[in-house]
């Protein structure tokens, strides 16, 4: 009789006996994930959420990416039922491997990353920041003697690292063509550079204008900046090929509406942007013009 019992009255009517034989178990499990099933169904697509990764280049430290960069995700994955994963890296190199490898399915990268990792990782660019180019700054300590940007010739200058493009690239590459020639000192990110221009331990050192602006107030009140490059395309917000086409149209339009609501604006200005346009390939060819030979020449392997 016991056996033609429904799996379920089973289990229950032998839980008085002390143990569920190993038989029994498997009834009870496979009795209730058949049960399950059909109700998990039924949930909204909110509770089972697809999750992405959303890379930042490290030009600040992590904590203060993940302070800055969380709650824009998070609201962001509210509003498209998504979860949007912070992600960073070390330091640029790291960033740079992740890259490479495609770890990242949505990525924030300056724009010779994205000239670089669009070619031989695919990703494929979404937005940019409204109404800026990018532009790479030279800052030395208020009290510093230096006052043209030709008397660094033959000095230490702090850099974020080799493949920072407004804050490295572009220095290195506009100085050479004056015939100013630097001694490039690399302390991971744009942050580093600062604070070691700050303390002394370096007479000047090269970031991009955002992040000078977003710096510490007791550090940045200690710099001035000395000089200017041209400006460029800016950063990139890309993803990467195994996005689904749907997903990344869908993310594209939620960032670049963010600034249309007070929420959405006051997290873009946490980041220091006041807002966001759609990107496209084709944007990034002024990068693209620059002669990345003569970069690669510049930069240590």
């Amino acid at each position: 009789m016991d056996d033609e019992l429904p799996c379920i009255i089973k289990v229950f009517l032998h839980r008085a006996g002390g143990n569920i034989s190993e038989q029994r178990y498997q009834c009870f499990v496979g009795g209730v994930f058949s049960f399950a099933l059909p109700v998990l169904a039924l949930l909204p697509a909110a509770a089972v959420a697809a999750q992405f990764s959303f890379g930042v280049v490290p030009q600040q430290s992590a904590s203060e990416l993940a302070y800055l960069w969380t709650p824009m995700l998070s609201y962001l994955g509210e509003k498209i039922s998504l979860k949007l994963e912070f992600r960073t890296a070390k330091d640029i190199p790291t960033f740079e491997q992740r890259l490479a490898a495609g770890e990242y399915d949505f990525a924030y990268m300056n724009p010779y990353h994205y000239v670089v990792f669009h070619d031989l990782a695919g990703y494929r660019a979404l937005a940019k920041e409204k109404g800026q180019k990018l532009v790479g700054i030279i800052v030395v300590h208020k009290s510093s003697r230096y006052n043209e940007i030709v008397e660094l010739n033959g000095a230490e200058v702090a850099l974020p690292g080799p493949r920072a493009f407004g804050a490295s690239i572009l220095p290195l590459a506009v100085l050479k063509t004056r015939g100013i020639l630097v001694k490039p000192r690399y302390v991971s990110s744009h942050e580093s550079v600062y604070l070691s221009v700050a303390k002394g331990f370096f007479p000047a050192g090269g970031g991009i204008a955002r992040t000078f602006e977003n710096s510490e107030p007791s550090v940045r009140e200690q710099l001035r900046v000395l000089w200017r490059t041209p400006g460029y395309t800016p950063h990139a917000i890309a993803a990467h090929p195994r996005v689904p086409k749907e997903i990344a149209r869908t993310l594209q339009k939620a960032l670049t509406t963010l600034d249309q609501e007070p929420r959405g604006s006051g997290l873009l200005r946490a980041i220091g942007f006041q807002g966001l346009v759609a990107a496209r390939d084709k944007d990034y060819d002024d990068i693209r013009a620059l002669d990345f030979r003569t970069l690669e020449r510049i930069l240590p392997k």
